[in-house]
């Protein structure tokens, strides 16, 4: 209860600081319960009046680096948060104030147990500051040389503040889901579980000097990726230690120009390589924004931060391959069967249904340029059509949509006339007559006849186990489910208690917002 009521509160702040920036005032309240529109009306009594939807990202901000990370992530969710919400949340770059060179130097030598000449011979001072951590650039001795490395440093005490405000954020997401049968389809607890996930993550350096191993060991064979090396002998669980990457970050797109480098072809090169990542190994980067991108003087595409990555399975990845295939040469009737097949649209619907809904989000698309396509009107149609058709949003899939979405924003500024279709067409076309041609096929037969030969093999102990199911369930069937007493009373009053909670609660909330006006 007193936990609840500490959720409650912190989230009435949160709330009065967004009101209070105006980031609500655009809402449409129509088809909102009377709750929402009550607070709707609140917000709009202490809304700044130079307040609007362009102030959401320094509200967020002023929340501090937990809100920072989980704005980044509703980022990923134009499908939750609207298509305008999503793009002003994409400014949420992790501009935080930096931590001091002592504070760095304190982290670096109580990881490793040693002074800090021991493990560097130098550290700059931090050159971007993030909400989780900040880097360094710094220099270690190989073979008698010097060699710049790139640190990141872990924020102190953030760990603590990410597990209360974690807490907060699943609060207010099974709440959403308790009372909206249509927030529960956008599944906002799926939202904060990837944060959280995405969060452990991130604040464990070893577990981020993995996933860029495992990147740089997959695209070790692309002459035009580059993946910064781990230094695993300088690693700990609040340091990272990478590759120093040299090179133009795409977010300066006139010094690119300057540099006389090739800007359609970076283009092209970032869209193939994303696909390439995505379909092919089944792990790419899914925080590839310019800032995170840079050119190297030998003309090669490098990423950098693999705090966020995403995984798709095979079954996932030849769905991808066979639905941006089917865009790609217009058949939406296959591009509709795939979604059946995965199982992403409820079976009682119609193929040829979807797949007029499907055409109607492709062929405005189709042999266009990028300057004559709106991503934004393309998504908002594709959400329509989710929420027609009833599709339980998909957390990897949005992903790995939003990240497409991003990474073509950016393929975009380097070449307004960017095809995006005929850039993806060769990459989609290799991969499937790799997997779902003959070669595939006699691996497919290969992967099943394994498979069948292990559950032979397990045969014995299922048919055990079923046994003693089938047992059970006799017993059941003969003497009845009885619950103790002891049970039947602990759910009562537990009932009982929420219910209490849930009245008394929304009181408290709605006296604290009527003090803050007050105030």
């Amino acid at each position: 209860m007193l936990a609840s009521l500490g959720h409650v509160l912190r989230l009435g702040r949160a709330g009065f600081i967004l009101a209070r920036e105006g980031v609500f005032s655009g809402v449409d309240a129509s088809d909102l319960p009377t709750e929402a529109r009550l607070a709707l009306a609140m917000a709009a009594l202490v809304a700044r009046r130079d307040g609007g939807l362009e102030r959401l990202a320094p509200a967020i901000a002023k929340l501090g680096p937990s809100y920072v990370k989980l704005g980044q992530t509703l980022a990923t969710r134009p499908d939750v948060v609207g298509v305008d919400v999503a793009r002003e949340l994409e400014a949420l770059q992790d501009r935080m104030e930096p931590f001091s060179h002592d504070v760095a130097v304190g982290v670096i030598e109580k990881a490793f147990a040693r002074p800090l000449s021991d493990v560097f011979t130098d550290l700059s001072e931090p050159v971007a500051a993030a909400s989780v951590a900040q880097v360094h650039r710094a220099t270690i001795v190989e073979d008698a040389k010097t060699k710049p490395v790139a640190v990141k440093v872990l924020r102190p005490g953030i760990e603590r503040r990410f597990r209360r405000d974690l807490g907060d954020m699943f609060f207010a997401a099974r709440m959403a889901e308790r009372i909206s049968p249509e927030a529960e389809r956008l599944n906002p607890v799926g939202v904060v579980e990837t944060l959280a996930r995405s969060v452990k993550i991130e604040m464990d350096f070893r577990l981020e000097a993995a996933a860029a191993s495992e990147f740089a060991e997959n695209t070790e064979g692309d002459d035009d990726f580059l993946v910064p090396k781990v230094d695993w002998d300088r690693c700990a669980r609040e340091v990272l230690t990478l590759e120093w990457i040299d090179g133009i970050p795409l977010s300066d797109v006139e010094a690119l120009r300057r540099s006389g480098a090739d800007l359609p072809r970076i283009g092209r090169t970032l869209i193939q390589s994303f696909l390439r990542h995505a379909v092919r190994d089944g792990f790419f980067h899914a925080d590839m924004h310019p800032g995170n991108l840079f050119l190297t003087p030998e003309g090669r595409l490098a990423a950098v931060d693999f705090g966020i990555m995403g995984r798709l399975g095979l079954k996932e990845r030849r769905f991808l391959a066979e639905i941006l295939y089917g865009f790609i040469t217009r058949d939406y009737k296959r591009v509709a069967e795939v979604h059946f097949e995965a199982g992403y649209v409820p079976a009682h619907y119609r193929v040829d249904d979807f797949a007029q809904a499907i055409r109607a989000v492709g062929e405005p698309i189709h042999s266009r340029r990028a300057d004559e396509i709106s991503m934004a009107r393309l998504l908002t149609l594709l959400f329509e059509i989710t929420a027609l058709f009833d599709m339980r949003t998909r957390i990897e899939l949005v992903m790995l949509q939003k990240t497409m979405v991003v990474v073509e924003g950016v393929a975009r500024s380097l070449d307004p006339r960017l095809d995006m279709w005929s850039t993806a067409e060769p990459v989609v076309r290799s991969w499937m007559e790799d997997n779902l041609g003959p070669r595939g096929k006699m691996a497919d037969a290969g992967h099943s006849l394994a498979a069948l030969a292990h559950v032979a093999a397990q045969t014995p102990d299922m048919l055990t186990r079923a046994g003693r199911i089938v047992e059970r369930f006799e017993t059941i069937t003969e003497r009845g489910l009885t619950l103790a007493p002891q049970t039947v009373a602990a759910l009562g009053a537990a009932q009982s208690a929420g219910q209490r909670f849930w009245r008394y609660g929304f009181a408290l909330f709605l006296l604290l917002i009527l003090l803050l006006l007050w105030r």
